[in-house]
């Protein structure tokens, strides 16, 4: 048995430090209810810039979104970096295995990341969203295969999707392959749709599925007149609902273990008996004995793709002591 916990929370939008104190609080309260894994929602740390529009149309820019750009970009982290460091220390204080969204900044480049420590306080790695969603695909870079990770760990096998990448079949057949069991699906999907999203992978992948998704108000999020949140929303008020959370557990039998949480920020939490790994994949395997290799068959490329590699040439001196025997 495993005991796991979703936070479902907002970032302090602009502010690193504080989102990383509002984060240890959170992962104090999970550890101290007897959680051994602690998920957190995409982008928990520098924030999922929902309604933010950075000022740009086709063809136009402007210096208002420039700005703008340049605050979240200031929110963003390195990995590895102090924030990392911190992050570690923390799974480590509370003995828990940490899975933390995050945006990373590289250069001034920025990805929609997912970060995850082992309960020793190592870091264990990174993975990079390889899609980005519609307008996400403006301010994010896309991530490569050289970061699409499933960790052996003593609680299980864990790996993460974010977002709409769970809506891929391909990218989801890879996590299968490296036998995910923990199957960490950060997300900003707070629909009611994305409930059957979950309930399908859990199903499908054999495996606990773990979404996590913010909860946030109006308040939360920076002022500005350029942000649009209609699609969710037309109110206006300070308390309107932004991110409506959703966060849920599932099992790899398709039961809800905890959640959806619709209401409020809070932990979501459950106790997961890996036995119902094994007790789902008597009749479906997704990669094993359901599989049908003959027929069908996944590639995926690993390496990571760089803009520009430098090649040195070393150039041996020529010997001047050969030269004059000669």
């Amino acid at each position: 048995m495993v005991r796991a916990t979703i936070v479902q929370a907002s970032t302090v939008y602009n502010d690193t430090p504080k989102t990383i104190e509002k984060a240890e609080k959170l992962i104090a309260e999970a550890a101290s209810n007897g959680s051994e894994l602690v998920v957190f929602p995409e982008a928990f740390i520098g924030g999922y810039p929902r309604g933010f529009r950075f000022g740009i149309a086709v063809g136009i820019h402007n210096e208002d979104g420039r700005d703008e750009f340049r605050k979240y970009h200031a929110s963003a982290i390195h990995v590895p970096g102090p924030e990392v460091d911190k992050l570690a220390e923390l799974a480590r204080k509370n003995s828990v295995y940490l899975v933390m969204g995050a945006i990373e900044k590289d250069g001034y480049t920025l990805y929609c990341t997912v970060l995850f420590f082992s309960s020793e306080g190592r870091f264990l790695g990174k993975h990079r969203k390889v899609m980005p969603t519609s307008f996400e695909r403006c301010i994010w870079g896309f991530g490569d295969g050289s970061t699409i990770p499933v960790y052996d760990t003593p609680i299980g096998k864990l790996g993460a999707a974010i977002c709409w990448e769970n809506r891929m079949p391909l990218y989801r057949t890879a996590l299968y392959g490296k036998g995910v069991e923990l199957y960490c699906a950060p997300t900003a999907d707070g629909s009611k749709e994305w409930q059957s999203s979950m309930m399908h992978i859990a199903m499908e992948g054999g495996c606990f599925v773990l979404s996590a998704c913010q909860f946030c108000l109006r308040k939360e999020f920076p002022k500005h007149v350029d942000h649009l949140f209609t699609d969710l929303c037309d109110d206006k008020h300070d308390e309107a609902i932004v991110s409506p959370g959703g966060s849920v557990i599932i099992s790899p039998l398709g039961k809800v273990l905890a959640g959806p949480n619709f209401e409020s920020e809070g932990l979501i939490t459950a106790d997961l008996d890996l036995g119902d790994i094994a007790r789902a994949k008597l009749y479906f395997d997704v990669v094993g004995h359901y599989s049908k290799p003959d027929v069908f068959n996944l590639t995926v490329n690993e390496h990571p793709k760089k803009p520009v590699t430098f090649v040195s040439k070393a150039v041996k001196a020529e010997d001047d002591s050969e030269s004059k025997e000669k």
